[in-house]
């Protein structure tokens, strides 16, 4: 039988019985639409935790208290307090010739108040250089110096976001803000930044380090120490001396394991990147299984569909057809369904991607929409196969039934 011919009367038969056509293929839908969807998230997802990283700048240096081995994070990670890093390990590694600016880093959450109004707020006590560190610029006033940290000076630097709360149009340097009972005056106001590192940078305040310790958190020790390096090709090097200016401070010899954790962006991103891809090819295979389910109601459906269909299939058989062009007619109808609903699933999935990607963008994460060829060609493929292997069995039936029978089937 001509193929054009067969895939024509096919989609007639289908179109004839178009409630049928679209139960049979709804299983598919949902299938390829649910595997198109995970697939976009988790590449979506991967691009927010990729820039987010990024964004703090690719030539970075982090360095954290507590052991971990290459492949997990440090205890610190975890909520556990450590403290064996100081910030006397942060100017040591200043030293180093391929470091070109390095800050440390003790944080709280507390309510800030000016006059009757207060916020909620993350403060964070740092050094001078957190502005060369970190890439970023102060909107109006100035940062704090080293001397104002040498002097623990209660002097404060606001988040853009925190200005607006407390001050709104008001010009606050100069003014006075308190955290717990310590008042702090204001130097400057951060420009606005948004979101980086999964922190909402304009509801920081900045404190001298000295300062957070000994005012506020009553504690001697630093939570991180961040390095930025010459160039991203001295990365390797940088980390090798820090370990080895670490290891020398902290009293370490042998084979006695660090005390911290030192990682560049580029291992982060790597790391990441194994997680986001393993997880979403297992969420992908669990959407996959409703494929399955489909099929199976593919191969139902078309059951039923041979047994309403004997009489016909015998006339057919009477007048010449042979067992191969009805079991290629019934396959056929079986393909025809499962690409439909495959290309359905598509547009979907596509559709309903694009809608996650546009409300993470709208809440403000530089989220990515990626519908990649991948998972299009992956959706064709396997809903092709599942018409294939599903669409086979009904058609074989209807194939081998005997022409008189079927004639005198009621």
């Amino acid at each position: 039988m001509n193929v054009l011919k067969l895939i024509k009367e096919s989609f007639t038969i289908l179109k004839t019985n178009r409630r049928r056509t679209i139960l049979t293929s709804l299983g598919i839908i949902i299938g390829v639409s649910a595997v198109i969807v995970v697939m976009s998230v988790g590449a979506g997802a991967q691009s927010l935790i990729f820039n987010q990283i990024t964004s703090a700048g690719s030539n970075l240096i982090g360095v954290l208290p507590g052991y971990s081995d290459d492949e997990g994070p440090p205890a610190s990670v975890f909520g556990i307090v450590v403290t064996t890093l100081k910030h006397g390990d942060a100017q040591a590694i200043a030293k180093i010739p391929e470091i070109t600016a390095v800050t440390s880093y003790a944080r709280g959450i507390d309510t800030i108040t000016w006059s009757n109004k207060k916020t909620d707020a993350t403060y964070v006590g740092t050094t001078a250089d957190y502005v060369r560190v970190e890439d970023t610029q102060v909107e109006i006033g100035s940062f704090f110096s080293k001397d104002d940290n040498k002097s623990m000076n209660r002097v404060i630097v606001l988040g853009w976001q925190v200005a607006q709360d407390l001050f709104d149009d008001e010009d606050p340097i100069g003014q006075r803000v308190k955290i717990k009972r310590e008042s702090f005056r204001v130097i400057g106001v951060m420009e606005k930044r948004g979101t980086e590192s999964f922190q909402n940078q304009d509801t920081l305040v900045f404190i001298p380090l000295s300062a957070a310790q000994k005012l506020l958190l009553g504690i001697n020790h630093v939570s991180l120490i961040r390095a930025k390096v010459a160039s991203e090709d001295e990365i390797g090097f940088a980390i090798a001396q820090v370990e080895d200016v670490l290891r020398e401070r902290h009293g370490l010899s042998g084979s006695q394991e660090n005390d911290f954790s030192v990682r560049a962006t580029a291992q982060v991103l790597d790391a990441l990147g194994s997680i986001t891809d393993a997880l979403t090819y297992f969420l992908s295979a669990i959407a996959a299984i409703s494929l399955i389910v489909g099929g199976i109601g593919i191969m139902n459906i078309m059951l039923i569909a041979v047994r309403e269909r004997t009489r016909e299939i015998g006339l057919r058989k009477a007048v010449g057809a042979t067992p191969a062009s009805i079991q290629s007619q019934f396959l056929v109808e079986a393909i025809a369904v499962t690409l439909v609903g495959g290309v359905l699933g598509i547009v979907f999935g596509a559709l309903f991607s694009g809608a996650i990607a546009i409300g993470a963008q709208y809440a403000g994460y530089n989220w990515d929409y990626v519908v990649s060829i991948g998972s299009v060609l992956m959706g064709i493929i396997v809903s092709s196969a599942v018409g294939i292997i599903f669409g086979w069995y009904p058609a074989r039936r209807a194939s081998k039934l005997d022409p008189v029978e079927a004639l005198h089937y009621e």
